[in-house]
């Protein structure tokens, strides 16, 4: 069965809310982390998002894959941006990297259709 990035970000952001609830202060400090890391400052936003894409497709991590295609769409990533970010993955990764960053492409084709880029 192929995996769906629609359904893994869903499942996964049940998981997220439940400790939202029950450990909100830990949750709160990732957030607060989270968004002073992708803050636009010296590096874009954008481009903030395709490392932090590298790196969830280096740790083979399937929900970091759909979360952050997901605001790369948003972001107004194209497609060649995309491919030449897994290109280095790849370059960096080996094979193992490779095939995650195949999964991203996937992630890309199910999602795009479903999300619009802000400047839409």
């Amino acid at each position: 069965m192929s995996k769906s990035f629609v359904q893994i970000t869903q499942d996964v952001s049940q998981g997220l809310a439940a400790m939202r609830k029950e450990v909100p202060e830990a949750m709160k400090g990732f957030n607060d982390l989270a968004k002073a890391a992708m803050a636009g400052g010296a590096i874009d936003p954008l481009h903030k998002e395709l490392i932090a894409l590298a790196i969830g497709i280096a740790s083979r991590c399937d929900a970091c894959i759909g979360f952050h295609i997901k605001a790369l769409i948003r972001l107004g990533m194209t497609r060649e941006q995309l491919m030449e970010t897994l290109g280095i993955c790849t370059y960096m990764g080996g094979g193992p990297t490779l095939m995650y960053a195949a999964e991203a492409v996937r992630a890309y084709d199910e999602l795009l259709p479903r999300l619009k880029p802000e400047s839409a």
